[in-house]
């Protein structure tokens, strides 16, 4: 990821919220500054025109631009009831697009969100993707999922660097018989520089993502605390996973080829198709 794309990726993530039902939405009123619009008004005939875009191209704007309201200070410790919107990935897409295209910002989130919303359709449509873009979908999983699980683990006692490179390792030795993160890193023939997720198929990197979501969801399950207990728990979910693919039958993740494109590779291949 190039600094650009590296500064977009931190700027609109950081407004990002998760609702209950683990859904994805900005507020209007905290992407405006973003955006580098300064009044309100200007930014609401931009969200005007997104909607009718939405419209448009047969989508239901209630599903995606949802009116809210917001209370804000107005002075004095009083407060009044501002317009505001929940706003779905393809909504601040659309917003994005109908954007003052002079400002930085605006073409930062065009790049952001046309990238994220081709991620999810990938996913939508899983069955009908081409192996290299099941491995875009998967390896994207895996970044959003590995954020939860080291905050789990973060909760049961893994705090520095170090302690986390120790839990990472456990997990790899569960699943991959016993092998560490430099191990898989060496069989492979990476350089240093090369990380193995961006390095796998697939069938690997699903067996990664049931690893990782399955050790998060019992560190908090079973209230996991201590670091050892942490890292005894991702090791034991790593080896029940490899143990399911003996049952089924399957290929060890070790013994599975390492495709010839990486994962940056294929990133780049896929945003030059991007509409301009």
């Amino acid at each position: 990821m190039n600094e650009i794309e590296n500064i977009s990726e931190s700027l609109f993530e950081s407004v990002k919220h998760i609702n209950e039902y683990g859904q994805e939405y900005w507020t209007a009123r905290e992407l405006q500054p973003v955006l580098e619009y300064v009044q309100w008004r200007r930014f609401y005939e931009t969200i005007d025109k997104a909607k009718e875009a939405c419209k448009t191209s047969g989508g239901k704007v209630s599903d995606h631009f949802a009116e809210v309201g917001k209370m804000v200070d107005v002075g004095s410790g009083a407060k009044r009831e501002v317009d505001d919107y929940q706003l779905s990935r393809y909504a601040c897409y659309l917003i994005a697009m109908n954007g003052d295209p002079r400002k930085k910002a605006i073409a930062l989130a065009q790049t952001y969100f046309a990238v994220k919303t081709r991620q999810q359709e990938l996913i939508e449509n899983y069955e009908r993707l081409t192996e290299e873009e099941k491995r875009l979908a998967i390896r994207q999983q895996m970044k959003e999922h590995n954020k939860s699980l080291y905050a789990a683990a973060k909760d049961s006692g893994v705090e520095t660097p170090v302690e986390y490179a120790i839990f990472t390792d456990y997990g790899y030795m569960g699943l991959y018989g016993g092998l560490k993160q430099k191990d898989i890193h060496r069989r492979k023939g990476l350089k240093k520089s090369q990380r193995i997720l961006d390095h796998m198929g697939s069938t690997e990197l699903a067996a990664n993502l049931f690893r990782a979501t399955q050790t998060e969801e019992k560190l908090r399950r079973d209230n996991v605390q201590g670091k050892e207990n942490a890292n005894a728990t991702h090791y034991a979910v790593g080896e029940k996973v490899r143990q399911t693919i003996a049952d089924l039958g399957g290929t060890m993740p070790e013994d599975l080829p390492t495709p010839e494109k990486s994962i940056k590779q294929i990133e780049r291949e896929q945003k030059k198709k991007l509409p301009n």
